[in-house]
This record gives structure tokens, sequence and C-alpha cells, in this order.
């Protein structure tokens, strides 16, 4: 049995999903949260779970973070109610939500006659879904409603009468409207709707599987609520999320309007280098066997589904300029599946399965050489260590913790929401006048910003490869 197992590979794809697994487990657990995104993502559902407050989330205490909605937030609030206030607790949403959907999509492969660990192993080896399988961020919970979404509206499709994933179709739409806004619909709607035209019959099937007034009706009483409440405590949310987050930052190169950042400003286009580099080795395989069936790949249902489902998403941010590589989460599902749908036409498997355990393999090598040389706190993009350290020379005790000019997130995340920031010279005189020593914090790259008569009174005590802290008397 075992050898007949290693003949076709389902025992090598059993044992290395296992492996990455509990191998992304472990990252998930040990990593510190890291600057920027993730460590913004968990402070704010840090601060939605010291202060109660679920409606509007804040990215610092009585400031209103309009950019995304609640969805992930929730989720990981509700984490740290728990399990605590930690790394793990803050990224366990997003590690189950991707965990899910590799059993999901492993129970449906399975049917058609495939190892339920195929899709696991597809997807843990892509760079883009293995990173964010763990990962504090609004696009795994995107991810997951996209791909429930899109699951339900073939389901129905293909029954005979009407069925309940009519609804959950409905469900998840509403739900995608609490992950990432509007979004959702950008990035389901059109392939649905371009399918449907590649068979003007399916738009009939669609009206008559659809329960598309109570369906809608659903899908308002999830979301619609939430926006309402939110708009009244917190006046002008819509108008920035909506037309600035959904317009102007995909339109507007280097868009100067975003309160929580900058933009991500790139090429035209480049949304499809980061789509070869982040779906490794999978997206050439996909492309290649799309050329190679170029003249008949639309003549079958379900992989012409696939492709509009796959390719939508880079199509659309085409001409965006302000573009990051986690906007290509939504096309790791269907790669996977076109994969599975030619799995038996591959006659090298295993030069397959080697290939894409590369970058696994770099990042598994990457993580314990950081490990066995003592390293990781000195290359991780992350404030912890170094607040670690500073706190336990200092027995534990409350120490003041300032910032120049901006805090870092994982600082705020560290300290509990007790560091501070200090935006001039007449800010730090004025902490100066109180005759306590505090602990100083900037990026290296800021030193130059610091006035000398400043520098020559600080100590050096803890620092890193991007940040140190001083001691300020």
């Amino acid at each position: 049995m075992i050898s007949e197992k290693l003949k076709n590979n389902s025992y090598v794809l059993y044992i290395a999903v296992i492996v990455l697994v509990i191998f992304r487990l472990l990252l998930t657990i040990t990593i510190p949260l890291l600057d920027k995104t993730e460590s913004r993502y968990a402070e704010i559902a840090r601060i939605m779970w010291e202060t109660n407050q679920w409606i509007v989330p804040e990215i610092d205490y009585g400031v209103p973070f309009w950019a995304k909605p609640p969805l992930s937030t929730w989720g990981s609030a509700v984490s740290y109610v728990i399990f605590g206030v930690n790394e793990f607790a803050a990224r366990f949403p997003s590690f189950l939500l991707s965990i899910l959907l590799i059993a999901i999509t492993g129970k449906m492969v399975k049917k058609e006659g495939h190892s339920f660990y195929l899709p696991g192993f597809i997807l843990l080896t892509m760079p883009e879904f293995l990173i964010h399988t763990g990962v504090v961020s609004t696009d795994t919970t995107l991810e997951f409603c996209i791909v429930m979404m899109m699951i339900s509206f073939w389901k129905t499709m293909k029954s005979d009468t009407k069925t309940y994933w009519n609804y959950i179709f409905f469900v998840f739409f509403g739900l995608g409207l609490l992950a990432k806004g509007p979004l959702i619909m950008v990035l389901t709607f059109p392939p649905l709707f371009l399918w449907c035209c590649l068979d003007f019959n399916r738009f009939k099937q669609l009206f008559s599987k659809f329960s598309i007034v109570i369906g809608l009706l659903i899908a308002a009483i999830i979301s619609v609520p939430w926006y309402y409440f939110a708009e009244q405590r917190s006046p002008g949310f819509l108008d920035y999320f909506i037309v600035g987050e959904h317009y102007k930052r995909f339109l507007e190169p280097g868009w100067k309007g975003d309160l929580y950042g900058s933009g991500h400003s790139q090429p035209k286009g480049m949304i499809w280098v980061l789509l070869i580099a982040f779906a490794f080795p999978w997206i050439q395989i996909v492309l290649y066997k799309l050329w190679k069936n170029r003249a008949t790949i639309f003549k079958n249902e379900w992989a012409s589904f696939l492709i509009l489902w796959a390719f939508w998403t880079p199509v659309f941010f085409t001409i965006s300029s302000n573009i990051l590589h986690t906007y290509l989460l939504p096309t790791a599902i269907p790669i996977m599946f076109l994969i599975v749908y030619w799995w038996e036409d591959f006659t090298k498997k295993k030069t397959i399965i080697r290939t894409a355990l590369i970058f696994p393999t770099a990042v598994f090598i990457a993580y314990f050489g950081f490990v066995a040389t003592g390293q990781l706190d000195n290359k991780m993009n992350s404030d912890k260590y170094l607040l670690a350290n500073l706190k336990a020379k200092n027995e534990n005790r409350e120490i003041p913790i300032y910032y120049w000019k901006d805090k870092s997130y994982s600082g705020q995340f560290y300290t509990n929401g007790k560091a501070r920031a200090v935006q001039n010279e007449k800010q730090l005189d004025s902490v100066l006048s109180l005759n306590k020593p505090l602990f100083f914090v900037f990026p290296k790259k800021k030193q130059q910003e610091i006035p000398q008569k400043y520098l020559d009174r600080m100590t050096l005590t803890e620092s890193n490869y991007k940040t140190s802290i001083f001691e300020l008397k």
C-alpha cells in the first residue's frame, strides 16, 4: 500500500502538506509582528479589544481607521479574547481561514478522484498563499469570501434546481463587503458575467437558480448596518473609503490622500511581473498549458470558469499604479484548480513537485539559519526584541518610550499602546523638562534628523539592522 502511494505521489503530497502546515504554524507563533502592515492591523485589533469599540476601528486611541472594513479586525480581536494578546492570536484567524480553504478544496478534488492533499500542496508551495497563511491582513478574509462566492456560484449553476449554495453566495457577498468593501464586487462579478457571456443560456439559468432579491436582502442585512453606524459615529468615512480607497488609490499614481501611509507607485502592468514571481511555479505551468490548449480551452465549462476567475484580478489591476503583491491572493485558488484539472496530463510530476518545493525550502533554510546563528531578532522588521531586551534590562518596569515623529506599529503593539511620539524639538524639550530618563527610538536612517545637542546626550542601549534605542538623560 505504501509503495503504491509513493508511486503515485499521494504519500509525498501528504507528508509535504503536513510538514508545511506545521512549519507555517511555527512561523505564525514565533515570528514577531512585522512592520508596517501586519503590526498595524494587529494593533488596530488590540485597541478594539482594549477599548471595546467594535464599530469604528481605531489606528490609535481616538483616531478612526477608515481604510478598511472591520471583518478581519473583528477576527483578531475575538482571538485576543480567547488566546490573549500575542502574535499567534493576531494571526490565528488568517491561519484558520487558509487551512479551511485547503480542506474545502481538498474535499472538492477528492470527489473527482484526486488526492485530498493535492490542493494543499499546490497552495502551500505558492509563495503568495504560503506568505498569507497566518499573516494579519484583510487579504486572507477577502480571499476566503471570494472563493466561497465563486464556488457557490459554480455549485448553483451546475445544480438541477435551486440549492442552498445559492444563499451561501449572497452570505459571502455580504461578508465580503465587510472584509474589504466594494472590491468584492469588482473581483467577482465581472468574471462571472464574462463566463455567462460565453453561453447566453447561462443568464437564463442564473435568473432561474438564484433567488436574487432575497439574496441581495441577505447581503444587505449582513453588511449595511455596519456602514450606517460607522458613518454615524465617524462622519466622512464613506467618502474616504468609497472614493479614496476604491478610485483614487488605484488610478492616481502616488496618491497623496492616503491617511495611513503612502501610495505604492509602480509602473502600469507591474501586477503581471508580481504574478509570475508570487505564483511560481504554478502560474508558469498554467500559462504553458493555456498556450498549448488555446484552441479548445474555452470549450470546457470548468476550465473557462477558472481562467476568467484567475486572470480577471491581474487584468483589472493592470492599469493601476498603486499595487502590492497581496492583491494577487485571489488568484491562488483558481490557479490551483487549473493545475488539478491538468494534473493527470503531467508526465513529470516528480520534477514539478521538486520545483514547487524550492520556495518553502528556501524559507525553511532562512528561518532555521537565523535561529541557529542568533540573528532572528536582528533581521526582523519589528521592534519586539528591542523593546523586550530593554524591558528586561530595566527589570520589567514600565519605562517611558518615545519615537521620533512616527511610532512604529510594532512599537505600539509591544508597548500595549504606551509608546509616544515626539514631533519636534519643542515637544522633546517639554518631555525632558520632567527630569526623568527616557528611551528614544528612531530608525537609523532618521538619525541625521536629530539635532546634535540631543545626540550628545544619548547612550545607545539596543539596536538591530534598522532601528536603534537610545537612553536620553
